[in-house]
């Protein structure tokens, strides 16, 4: 993708359809890679509205049991107690500000195996969410049946691998990670992965478990945990990331943008990021993400969805392709759940 470059004083942007049409006011870097500002009428985006918004959907969140619900029902896991709250109630009322209409759920640590508090949620709206489960890595195996039952009998509809579950030493790629990843592929399944320590130390296992298994499609989490690159070694690990794409079914999650920027919302240092992150992968192979509750006390709810398409509006994006990451990408992953 050719980029022109400008340099943008501080001011205000007018965003489309994305983010309802309003004014975003920022104080902008010198220099930001250009795209074509949303200029959408007062009389487009009411025709937009009686024709139907695309839908918003979230990619990537937690919820986990308030106080008083872990105390009567769904407990939270010893030592994982959380910090801030993440009960359901609120995530409801976060996604109506934002007009969000539908997400997945990650299993959150909080609550580790003990899946019943999300499978409750995924019950009481089951055209609302979707559900991404934990992976087990148990070395006696278990965690293939549970998974199959996850599944197959609660409904999730991806699963999550998080390499520091693994039992020390060894990696994802070892006879149980790979009975696992290949089980989910079988069953339609998308597996997550968190490289939460950099992406360098599990690019290999990625790269391994890709080949091996092409049918199993793959979730990056939080651009696979890279940051906007300041030296040859972060810039290295970034090309690994897109080199990513050479497997059609690779996508990745433009998610938890605090987590990955160097800035302060909306997080304009990740503009560049973006636009070859879509250069390579193609906007339908990316997807956006809040990370729901930890992005509230950052940007709050709303506004982790006005940044994400801030950053499109500047890297040069078609309305049709932000369009696919706030929701048509992840909808095609999880057909039939959101209708259009």
């Amino acid at each position: 993708m050719a980029l022109a470059v400008r340099s943008v004083i501080s001011g205000s942007i007018f965003l489309g359809d994305c983010c309802h049409a309003r004014l975003y006011s920022f104080a902008a870097p010198s220099v930001l890679y250009r795209r074509t500002q949303y200029k959408a009428s007062t009389t487009k985006m009411a025709s937009a509205n009686a024709q139907g918004r695309p839908k918003t959907i979230d990619s990537h969140l937690h919820i986990w049991a308030s106080p008083q619900e872990a105390a009567d029902k769904y407990p939270y896991f010893p030592g994982q107690e959380p910090t801030l709250p993440g009960h359901l109630d609120f995530l409801l009322q976060c996604m109506e500000e934002a007009s969000v209409e539908g997400a997945l759920i990650v299993q959150p640590i909080n609550h580790k195996f003990d899946h019943s508090l999300v499978t409750s949620v995924l019950k009481k709206h089951p055209t609302k969410f979707v559900g991404c489960c934990l992976a087990n890595p148990a070395e006696n195996g278990t965690g293939v049946k549970q998974l199959e039952d996850l599944i197959l009998k609660d409904g999730y509809r991806a699963v999550r691998f998080n390499p520091y579950l693994w039992p020390s030493g060894q990696q994802m790629t070892n006879e149980v990670g790979k009975a696992m990843f290949s089980r989910a592929g079988e069953l339609g399944v998308p597996v997550g992965f968190m490289c939460m320590k950099g992406l360098n130390l599990h690019i290999s296992e990625i790269t391994e478990l890709c080949t091996e298994f092409p049918s199993t499609a793959v979730l990056l989490d939080h651009l696979a945990f890279c940051k906007p690159p300041l030296n040859d070694e972060e810039k290295l690990v970034f090309s690994e990331l897109l080199k990513l794409s050479r497997f059609p079914q690779v996508y990745v999650k433009f998610s938890a943008l605090f987590r990955v920027s160097r800035m302060s919302s909306p997080y304009l240092d990740l503009v560049p990021l973006l636009a070859e992150v879509v250069s390579n992968f193609g906007a339908n192979r990316v997807m956006w993400g809040s990370d729901f509750p930890y992005v509230v006390p950052e940007s709050g709810y709303k506004g982790a969805k006005e940044a994400a398409c801030l950053i499109a509006s500047q890297a040069s994006l078609s309305s049709s392709e932000v369009e696919w990451i706030m929701g048509k990408t992840v909808m095609q992953v999880f057909q039939g759940q959101w209708l259009p």
